[in-house]
């Protein structure tokens, strides 16, 4: 059972769907915050570098520099990360067959693929598997 599945499932099962989602939307966000948090000291650091200084403090702001930048690019890939995952699995939380969004309870049972989670709509009772 891989990480993702298994987040997803839990999640769902501990605070519904919509919970779930808003979470995933604000981790995302928070991520991004981090990423222009990180632009900012990355400016800092190269607006504050002279080249006149002591070696020692060339390379306390160099290294200032390549952490900010480093951090910022983290961030930025787990923003897009996890704003695509919550996004794609958003598309996919319609019921085939009535149309409901966001009604639905993981399925019991087996899954039938490593990468998909089965759902059952409370309306209707289809059940249809949103993937990654």
């Amino acid at each position: 059972m891989g990480w993702w599945r298994s987040d997803l499932a839990d999640g769902i099962r501990k605070r519904g769907f919509r919970k779930w989602y808003e979470r995933e939307l604000i981790s995302s966000h928070a991520h991004l915050v981090l990423t222009f948090m990180c632009m900012v000291g990355l400016l800092g650091g190269l607006e504050v570098y002279d080249r006149r200084a002591p070696l020692s403090d060339q390379m306390v702001m160099g290294i200032a520099v390549l952490l900010s930048a480093g951090i910022g690019l983290w961030a930025l890939r787990r923003y897009l990360f996890l704003l695509l995952h919550a996004e794609t699995t958003a598309n996919q939380a319609v019921c085939p067959q009535c149309a409901a969004y966001a009604r639905f309870d993981v399925a019991a049972g087996p899954q039938a693929e490593a990468d998909a989670v089965a759902v059952r709509c409370r309306g209707c009772g289809q059940e249809w598997t949103i993937t990654r």
